[in-house]
């Protein structure tokens, strides 16, 4: 017989919780696979799933902080391009958009969050 607890229940709904945060971090990586898919998952993920599991709120913000932070330093290094100093500030944002979120995914799959460094926090 198979006679759910309280007890029971609550070590699947922490595993749930940090599969999907860990899913939330890495869906940033399908911008590599479809350029837009880097923006829309991590949104769609957070949004349908922050009701349902109340700790995938936390690392939506931080995702969403980190998104919109890149943008904003996307932007300033295409701007600083013509003066060179541009070229360096891209090639630190193409690395650190491939190893924050894979560091942000194992940490939400131990149970933590990490915020982003670099990361602007316009959600808090």
């Amino acid at each position: 017989m198979n006679h759910e607890t309280s007890e029971s229940t609550t070590p699947n709904k922490e595993r749930e919780t940090r599969t999907w945060a860990m899913f939330l971090h890495f869906s940033l990586l399908a911008g590599y696979v479809a350029p837009i898919a880097g923006l829309i998952a991590p949104i769609i993920i957070w949004q349908v799933q922050k009701d349902k599991l109340p700790g995938i709120d936390e690392h939506g913000k931080v995702v969403v902080n980190w998104l919109i932070s890149l943008i904003l330093y996307l932007i300033l290094s295409a701007l600083l391009l013509f003066i060179f100093i541009g070229i360096p500030m891209l090639i630190v944002l193409i690395v650190a958009t491939i190893i924050f979120p894979i560091i942000g995914g194992i940490k939400a799959n131990d149970g933590q969050l990490w915020k982003y460094p670099l990361s602007i926090p316009f959600f808090k």
